[in-house]
């Protein structure tokens, strides 16, 4: 799900917001404004509703935010690198690079979200008894007690073991650690996701006879059997990828660029003799990035192709394809043997590692 504007970071970690994530806050603010709060609470002024159902739902974005926070803190304490977080339509996602190295690890970072979800909730019904106990029985408490049983839910709904759901994650640290197999574990979460999303469809059909909202359950069961069928994919892919290094895929000794060429000389010299790509940019003899043809094309004929020189991540040739697999999906890697340039992999070269492999 990819991010259609970015807040900033929070705690170190980039976040975004898919546009669908306004859908949901706007039905929240309109359902909460329009229906639940002017029943609850009569004779406010509708101003008073408005407010009170805006606040409530951006609490409520709030505290989604903070469930996928848990998950990427913890994940950086255990070692992960962490890409960012994406609030969407069905809630947020955490994105790591990799995977945990033990089910110890993914157990707390699976865990981490629903119990925060579930300690706020906690913080929030204690909030609101505390406003009613001293006599405060008005809309902020009402407001506050909404939030606290929606985060009460939300745990509990992340717990439920379906993959990719967090007890999907629980699932499977759990047959990890029993089995020792961890593709042998994701295949079996998948199958438990893929059966709880079907149940959830039913279900949905079942109640959409009644009510609309019945809907939400297929929606939610379309997006569990379709996320457990990708991950089911991804841990066959894996598996089949084990014992292959970046080493026997890369590209060895790539040609390089010296900063200091300008974009005439590239693209007079260097191009036509070579025709890749993307092209490793050495400045004093010190690899500062990769420079790509399409950007140097882009230039002035005059400018040093040092101006648009980009970052890339760095590996060992000795490093597993399939511990890179997420990262090399959508970026390019310089290869190194210690301080020694070796090698570049790019997307394409995992294309044609793919393609290689023989059918399962």
């Amino acid at each position: 799900m990819n991010d259609t504007f970015r807040l900033g970071r929070i705690v170190g970690v980039r976040v975004g917001v898919n546009w669908t994530v306004l859908v949901v806050f706007t039905l929240l603010a309109y359902g909460l404004a329009a229906d639940r709060l002017p029943q609850s609470y009569k004779g406010l002024h509708p101003v008073v509703y408005v407010l009170g159902g805006l606040v409530t739902a951006a609490a409520f974005m709030a505290s989604l935010l903070a469930h996928e926070l848990a998950h990427a803190v913890v994940a950086r304490r255990n070692g992960l690198t962490v890409d960012g977080i994406t609030l969407w339509l069905l809630g947020g996602v955490a994105r790591f690079e990799g995977e945990p190295d033990s089910p110890g690890a993914e157990l707390r970072i699976a865990g981490a979200g629903p119990l925060v979800s579930l300690l706020l909730g906690v913080v929030l019904a204690a909030g609101s008894a505390v406003l009613l106990l001293a006599g405060v029985d008005g809309l902020v408490a009402g407001c506050l007690a909404w939030l606290a049983a929606i985060n009460v839910v939300l745990a509990l709904f992340n717990v439920i073991p379906a993959a990719p759901l967090d007890g999907g994650r629980l699932v499977h640290a759990l047959l990890w650690r029993l089995s020792g197999d961890r593709t042998k574990a994701t295949l079996h979460a998948a199958q438990t996701g893929r059966g709880f999303g079907w149940a959830a469809m039913v279900a949905g059909f079942y109640v959409s006879l009644w009510t609309f909202s019945g809907l939400w359950l297929i929606v939610i069961g379309w997006f569990l059997i379709a996320a457990a069928g990708m991950e089911a994919g991804q841990a066959r892919v894996i598996a089949r990828l084990e014992g292959i290094t970046i080493g026997r895929i890369m590209t060895p000794d790539p040609f390089t660029v010296p900063g200091s060429m300008t974009a005439a000389e590239f693209l007079r010299e260097m191009l036509p003799r070579h025709r890749h790509t993307a092209y490793p940019l050495v400045d004093e003899g010190v690899v500062r990035g990769i420079v790509t043809a399409e950007r140097i094309g882009e230039q002035d004929p005059s400018a040093p192709v040092g101006a648009v020189v980009e970052e890339a991540g760095r590996t060992a040739a000795q490093t597993s394809l399939a511990e890179l697999l997420p990262r090399l999906a959508r970026e390019r890697l310089l290869v190194f043997d210690g301080e020694r340039l070796v090698g570049i992999v790019t997307p394409r070269d995992l294309t044609r590692a793919l393609e290689r492999l023989p059918a399962s």
